[in-house]
């Protein structure tokens, strides 16, 4: 069997940035499915990557999956990675593998050494936007509570994104978290959101001042660009640590581990390098007793769909995203979209990665820039 076609498809949810989605077609009479992820102003540099790799991936056996993700690297970006470049790859293995478990008739976990969970718990994410004041933020917070959900994520951080702030911004922070934790209750999860957006004085500052809310973690206070900066963050924060969604490959994440710069980690499928890639990244964390949590800013179907599958195989694992801002859009295109009930969903057992996309549906949401930020 070899590749015959690859395409892709950019589609806009109306919120939040385009969608990316590959599909790969061979001469066996069977396609796959994978995603892309992206960001607002960062979505044609993706689609361009693959139009470019695809002349790497047509003619090849689609079931050589390390081979080609090997040969990208080293043959056509000349071992210089980036973003654009792995959010490419990802895509394009995780269809590889969607044939891969077609051909076989087996889900992909089977092929990756078989599940250790049949329930993947998710949070929600995406649900606070629009809230003007920390009331407001809380009685969302309830509302996502009240849809199911047992764990919530949101960044409490005003403003736009900068390393310095004052202090008005600092206890706007605080603040939001202590408004979520009084309106949620002791027993749902709250899970903190930074987003590698301000110096360490600040970000530990706000850590101290969440303490009593008991937060489930603290993700990203700092860059992780500058691993030793996020250790010493971490060394003087009591609540569990993040990082991991803005580094790729194995590689990036091999200091992380050395300098025990985070609790957790949370790599995405969609831009990492893939599910192998992920799988790979979460057997090197078991060993420093560091939990895998996926980040997963991409729709709620073919890239929560690889999301689960490498994380059912996972020993260390411990939750994962799940958008709530796009699930309309991911009910209207996937032929069988996936069911949330009681804040999980069911590890899927069907051959692939379970899911196939409706290309109309995909079309009639075509691609739209967003404004600049």
């Amino acid at each position: 069997m070899k590749v015959t076609d690859v395409k892709h498809f950019l589609v806009h949810p109306g919120r939040g940035k385009n969608l990316c989605f590959v599909r790969v077609d061979t001469d066996g009479d069977v396609h796959g499915w994978g995603e892309c992820y992206t960001q607002s102003d960062r979505d044609l540099q993706v689609t361009a990557h693959i139009d470019q790799i695809k002349r790497y991936l047509i003619g090849r056996d689609p079931g050589r999956i390390k081979e080609f993700t090997q040969t990208i690297f080293d043959d056509f970006a000349a071992r210089r990675g980036s973003m654009d470049l792995y959010c490419a790859v990802s895509g394009l293995e995780q269809a590889l593998w969607d044939i891969k478990g077609k051909v076989a008739g087996m889900p992909v976990h089977a092929l990756l050494g078989g599940a250790c969970r049949d329930r993947i718990r998710v949070y929600a994410n995406g649900w606070s936007g629009g809230a003007g004041s920390p009331d407001e933020l809380g009685a969302k917070a309830a509302a996502m509570v009240a849809g199911g959900f047992s764990a919530l994520k949101f960044d409490p951080v005003p403003g736009p994104w900068r390393t310095f702030v004052d202090k008005a911004v600092e206890q706007r922070a605080i603040e939001n978290v202590l408004a979520v934790r009084d309106a949620v209750g002791a027993d749902v999860d709250i899970l903190i959101e930074m987003h590698r957006r301000l110096a360490p004085m600040h970000a530990v500052r706000i850590a101290r001042a969440i303490e009593s809310a008991e937060p489930f973690w603290f993700e990203e206070p700092v860059l992780a660009e500058n691993v030793p900066a996020l250790a010493r963050a971490k060394r003087d924060i009591k609540i569990p640590v993040v990082t991991g969604e803005a580094l790729y490959t194995k590689f990036d994440f091999r200091e992380v581990f050395e300098r025990a710069a985070a609790d957790i980690i949370n790599p995405d499928v969609c831009n990492v390098g893939g599910i192998l890639e992920l799988k790979e990244i979460a057997a090197m964390a078991e060993a420093y007793f560091v939990a895998v949590s996926p980040h997963n800013y991409n729709s709620t179907t073919v890239g929560l769909a690889a999301t689960l599958h490498a994380s059912a195989t996972m020993p260390n694992f411990l939750i994962t995203e799940y958008f709530v801002n796009l699930e309309d859009l991911g009910q209207e295109i996937a032929r069988d979209p996936w069911r949330i009930v009681d804040g999980q969903i069911d590890v899927p057992e069907g051959p692939g990665l379970g899911i196939d996309l409706d290309e109309a549906a995909l079309a009639a949401h075509p691609y739209q820039p967003f404004p600049m930020r």
